[in-house]
């Protein structure tokens, strides 16, 4: 809640709207309340802002409607204001609501003035839509976080939540219905709490940097090392072989190291020790900025989808709820990051042609073209204007960025930058999925290296799934194509939802919590625009 409103709360209690508390006030008839709040929302003059931008919905839920006192005598008030005191167990944030100015509302109704009722009804009111909407979509719009995350503000039916509430005798139990039943979000939720009483229970000294640690080897920080994967549960505990880094403790060491997205050969160096060191308040606030993200997200991602982490460089196909395939992948490199945003996968093109990207045919080929101008003859055409021409002749000193007609594109083949086969999914961002000659970018543990699109470590494995599984093809009118050496585009019978996400908190195998470096930085932009308060 923005600091204007809480300050216009506080002013309109202040001017005296509200009577002298009383620890358990009486009330006015309800009939007489109602009458009040017709007179407050039919007055001329501008209502407080948490009720002025929601007026419209009240006048029809309150006066169009007659809906009855919800808030005011019924016992509910005190509930709501527990759950708004709770609000970190949601993964919210209980300073962004004007508790204390709401306990006085409650506590200062006069028993002689139904206008203080109907004030404090509407105000429940406001603030139980206000708490319903940050849960339902999150508190943000995505764009205005980062730019490169390209996920509409979806929209809440104010109306609807008032009728629903004066339907529900329970006001928690409506509250959560709006929450996410996504399996993504309500995992990240255990894991909220989880970390949450982590960080009020335990002393998470750090552990100190040194040289790093090999398997075998003594050292005396393998007992804190020890019991620190105890606790975050990849030791089991046990026999305990003090400063000696004996093979249980390199397993365990093992299991930190692949959920959290370090390279996993049992070795105790820098990165590992600094994640080891992570206080669990802030493994909570990371779980927290990951819960806003799902709220962004779809509700329902596609009985069949795939979903590629850029934080985790993988993609997922997703069945029926159940992953069914996994690979990794190569991501956007920091200075082209790959972007966020759902859409479907329409055809897979077998032998493609690379049109090149403007930013790179100035940045990078331009420079070589100086230089050399038959650089990239043999596999490159070249058309100027949007007309295919000849490579020769052409003075490319003479050109560059804002002056620039040409558009190169390359042949397929062995070199084609898109590999064998790429799969569109046609979106503004000229993004899409594909095989690459550079195979070697697989073998590193943080693979951020394209120019933005995504490349597939097993895009064979996907096309002939595709192409065959779903398309109908048999694997010998697919292997005929591939051979062929032309470009192919093979529709699919129904267009696939694609979701790229950056989740850097996330359930894994097993039920495994995992954690992601924030490579992007989209985190650190995420819990800036939140404020940057933390998550207990």
């Amino acid at each position: 809640m923005q600091t204007a409103t809480r300050l216009l709360l506080a002013i309109f209690l202040w001017a005296g709207l509200a009577a002298a508390a009383s620890a358990a006030p009486a009330v006015p008839p309800a009939a007489a309340v109602g009458s009040a709040i017709a007179d407050v929302l039919n007055a001329p003059e501008r209502l407080p802002l948490p009720l002025e931008r929601i007026r419209l919905a009240l006048i029809a839920h309150y006066i169009r409607d007659q809906a009855p006192v919800y808030w005011v005598g019924t016992g509910r008030i005190t509930p709501f204001l527990q759950r708004l005191a709770d609000a970190a167990d949601d993964g919210l944030n209980p300073a962004d609501y004007p508790l204390d100015a709401l306990i006085e509302l409650r506590d200062t109704i006069d028993p002689a003035d139904a206008e203080s009722a109907a004030l404090a009804e509407l105000f429940f009111t406001a603030f139980y839509v206000n708490y319903a909407t940050d849960l339902k979509i999150g508190r943000l719009t995505p764009q205005k976080v980062d730019p490169k995350n390209f996920r509409n503000r979806k929209t809440v039916d104010v109306l609807a939540i008032m009728t629903g509430f004066a339907a529900q005798p329970e006001p928690d139990d409506f509250l959560d219905s709006f929450e996410s039943q996504n399996s993504h979000y309500q995992a990240l939720k255990k894991m909220l709490s989880l970390y949450r009483a982590m960080g009020e229970t335990v002393d998470w000294d750090a552990i100190a940097m040194g040289d790093n640690i090999q398997p075998g080897a003594s050292d005396p920080r393998i007992p804190e090392i020890r019991e620190r994967l105890m606790l975050t549960g990849d030791h089991p505990g046990g026999d305990d072989e003090g400063e000696v880094y004996d093979s249980a403790t390199v397993l365990a060491v093992r299991s930190f190291q692949l959920r959290n997205g370090l390279e996993s050969k049992g070795v105790v160096g820098k990165q590992t020790i600094l994640a080891l060191n992570v206080p669990p308040a802030d493994r909570a606030r990371q779980v927290m900025l990951n819960m806003e993200r799902w709220r962004w997200m779809p509700e329902n991602l596609g009985d069949h989808h795939y979903m590629v982490n850029l934080a985790s460089f993988e993609l997922s196909e997703v069945q029926n709820h159940d992953i069914v395939d996994r690979m990794d992948v190569v991501v956007g490199a920091v200075a082209n990051q790959t972007p966020e945003f759902s859409d479907e996968l329409e055809y897979v093109e077998i032998n493609p042609t690379w049109t090149v990207p403007y930013s790179i045919a100035t940045s990078e080929m331009l420079p070589k073209l100086r230089r050399n101008p038959s650089a990239y003859s043999s596999d490159f055409e070249v058309f100027m204007n949007g007309k295919l021409t000849s490579w020769g002749g052409i003075n490319w000193n003479a050109y560059g960025k804002g002056k620039f007609p040409f558009t190169f594109r390359q042949k397929p083949g062995p070199k084609n930058a898109l590999g064998k086969v790429k799969f569109m999914l046609p979106n503004p961002y000229n993004i899409y999925l594909h095989d690459t000659p550079s195979k070697d970018k697989f073998l590193a543990t943080t693979r951020a290296f394209s120019h933005g699109c995504i490349r597939l470590s097993r895009p064979m494995d996907l096309a002939y799934h595709l192409v065959g599984d779903i398309a109908g093809w048999s694997k010998q009118k697919i292997d005929a194509a591939f051979a062929s050496g032309k470009t192919t585009r093979v529709r699919l019978p129904e267009n696939i939802p694609v979701h790229l996400i950056y989740a850097t908190a996330f359930e894994g195998d097993g039920g495994s919590i995992e954690f992601r470096p924030d490579i992007y930085g989209r985190d650190r932009k995420l819990d800036a625009a939140l404020g940057g308060r933390p998550a207990s």
